[in-house]
């Protein structure tokens, strides 16, 4: 299994529009330090599953045909802006499989086009080709699902994102389930008063250490986040590091899908 970050920025991404942080400046001299809207493909034997449609040039990355489906964790604008584009296109529906959310993002229900709207269910493993996503709850101001991504050679990858912490039904089937891979929401550096929405570093690498996968990668990084990275060299458990957008990982087991 392949997984390229697309983007792994929180929403505003960096550099931030008017932001003059170190971290900002550095992204806006040097373009791989950039981050955007937070999105991954995953791809298997042939399969290409696009999780998350932030990116506003979805239309010009992928032909017709190039996607299997895309996969949405949730309806917020920073997750779905590309769809908008996309759905007035001509040719074949593109799956697009979410959570049940009654609002979805503005008219986009109303006038789908090529979209092809399917709701998912917690825990009710969805087939698409050669993967298979579990759609995990989240804790979020929207419906969110993240994903346990199984590949037909039973390779493991979850993408946790957006979350503050996990539901305990996710992190029991994520302990049982052992990934290979796991990316995982980390917005904020560490907060005096608790975090909205999303994890800060010390909730991130804390339920790292709970679901204990082989390797982790933490994503959705905010603007202030880099900045505090670049002014105290964090250290990182030799498992875990900050993915980068174009980032590629390649997981893989040797274990038939559908194995524990």
């Amino acid at each position: 299994m392949r997984v390229t970050f697309l983007g792994t920025g929180a929403a505003g991404g960096v550099p931030l529009y008017g932001c003059t942080c170190v971290a900002c400046e550095r992204a806006a001299r040097d373009p791989s330090r950039m981050r955007r809207p937070c999105s991954a493909l995953i791809e298997h034997a042939g399969t290409r599953v696009l999780v998350d449609a932030g990116l506003t040039d979805l239309h010009e990355r992928f032909v017709p045909g190039a996607l299997d489906a895309i996969v949405l964790t949730h309806f917020h604008p920073d997750h779905v802006q590309g769809l908008f584009h996309l759905r007035w296109g001509r040719g074949a529906p593109i799956p697009v499989h979410a959570p049940p959310d009654a609002e979805g993002c503005a008219d986009l229900y109303k006038h789908p086009g090529l979209l092809d709207f399917q709701r998912l269910a917690k825990l009710e493993p969805q087939r698409i080709g050669a993967l298979s996503f579990t759609p995990l709850p989240l804790v979020h101001s929207k419906p969110t699902f993240g994903y346990a991504v199984q590949a037909e050679d039973g390779a493991r990858f979850a993408y946790l994102t957006d979350t503050l912490g996990l539901p305990p039904q996710t992190e029991t089937f994520l302990q049982a389930w052992q990934a290979d891979g796991l990316a995982l929401d980390c917005s904020f550096p560490p907060q005096e008063a608790p975090p909205r929405g999303h994890n800060d570093w010390p909730m991130a690498l804390d339920t790292i250490e709970r679901v204990a996968p082989r390797r982790a990668w933490l994503t959705h990084i905010g603007h202030a986040l880099d900045a505090w990275m670049m002014q105290t060299n964090p250290a990182l458990a030799g498992n875990v590091s900050v993915a980068r957008d174009g980032e590629q990982i390649e997981l893989g087991r040797g274990q038939p899908l559908g194995h524990p």
